[in-house]
């Protein structure tokens, strides 16, 4: 069983940049993908972003790339996520969420563990 919490939300003025993190705990952390999602009300969760353990990672969401990076630290058993150039329709809940394998990556359904989220607010 794993595990995930994710911190790192807030409020911040667009063009302004957050660092989002997904600690895992439990499980064999290199056992997992990991993936970072984001849902705004009223809308379905979006994909963004995936790593592997090897630190591979796929390529992002268009709707974040060249401004999103995805990393993580096998040591502290943590992916971040890193977001520049926010904007407020980046205003939404973020997850992060494991699995085993790349298989479908992009589909929420497909992961096996999921944090609570954390609420990022972007303000025009």
């Amino acid at each position: 069983q794993v595990h995930l919490v994710e911190s790192g939300g807030g409020l911040v003025q667009a063009g302004g940049s957050l660092r989002l993190s997904c600690a895992a705990s439990g499980g064999t952390f290199s056992d997992y993908v990991v993936g970072w999602f984001r849902q705004a009300p009223g809308k379905e969760r979006e994909f963004i972003a995936t790593i592997t353990w090897t630190g591979s990672t796929t390529d992002p969401a268009d709707s974040v790339k060249g401004r999103f990076t995805i990393s993580r630290d096998n040591a502290k058993h943590t992916v971040f996520l890193q977001m520049n150039s926010l904007k407020p329709e980046d205003t939404a809940v973020y997850f992060c969420a494991a699995k085993a394998g790349l298989i479908n990556y992009k589909t929420p359904s497909n992961y096996n563990y999921w944090g609570q989220g954390t609420q990022v607010t972007v303000s025009s």
